[in-house]
């Protein structure tokens, strides 16, 4: 949540560089810049919705909405990170940070040949072998730090791999939401929830409903490319001096 002069600021900055830019097919105008209405379609967002961000109103401003507003006001690297300091937001097209692997979870990723993969606290995958990249194809193989939260409720190849997908994702929600205690004034949590609420109604639903649960292991079941379902058991470990991460272990049950 920003403040009253963090909206005065965020709103002051995007008047000035709106009336920065230069109108398509230039000539001269009484007013400088663009016309709000011209920002939002280059945005994308309604023009009403600018107009209020410019004024300092009291008004919520998605990661991804800030991007669009970024690339229409084609702002510098250092102006794009201001306004997401200001907004109090993750910008999503951020460098991923270079934080280490805890060495425990690399040599039991190396270690083991049945699916292994870690987590950090933002449950992206920090670490995986071969037999998680084979199984979880679909998702291991969006970027450098693919996220387990996005890939579960806004990725919809997500629904076919996961044959209980409801119910897993809801349980899914409810372990995060445990870790989210840890992180909440942390911007790249708090944008990374706000993300996920914006982007599917079912984490939306869930996130309401406050529901919290430890992670547990147990049964888990996966579809493969040729529509067979497989089923594995599910431990996690957590390495005891850095407690933010995460050991995910399926082991095949057939």
């Amino acid at each position: 949540m920003i403040d009253d002069e963090q909206r005065q600021l965020l709103g002051a900055f995007l008047r000035a560089r709106r009336e920065a830019m230069e109108p398509a097919g230039g000539g001269r105008r009484r007013t400088p810049g663009l016309r709000r209405e011209e920002l939002a379609q280059r945005a994308g967002i309604s023009a009403t919705w600018c107009a209020w961000l410019e004024q300092g109103r009291e008004v919520q401003a998605s990661p991804h909405a800030l991007s669009r507003l970024a690339h229409a006001l084609d702002l510098t690297r250092a102006e794009r990170v201001y306004l997401f300091e200001l907004a109090g937001r993750h910008d999503p097209e951020a460098p991923a940070p270079t934080a280490p692997v805890p060495p425990a979870l690399s040599a039991a990723v190396a270690a083991m040949s049945c699916p292994v993969y870690g987590l950090d606290r933002f449950w992206n995958a920090c670490c995986w072998n071969a037999a998680a990249e084979t199984l979880f194809s679909n998702w291991l193989a969006q970027g450098p730090r693919p996220n387990l939260l996005r890939y579960i409720f806004i990725d919809p190849s997500a629904r076919a791999f996961i044959p209980d997908w409801d119910a897993r994702a809801l349980r899914i929600l409810a372990e995060f939401r445990s870790d989210y205690s840890r992180g909440r004034h942390d911007p790249e949590m708090t944008g990374l929830v706000a993300e996920l609420t914006a982007g599917s109604a079912v984490f939306a639903r869930g996130w309401q409903r406050q529901s919290v649960l430890a992670r547990e292991g147990g049964l888990r079941t996966f579809r493969g490319p040729d529509g067979n379902v497989r089923p594995y058991q599910q431990h996690t470990l957590v390495p005891p001096e850095q407690p933010d991460y995460k050991l995910v272990i399926l082991v095949p049950a057939e």
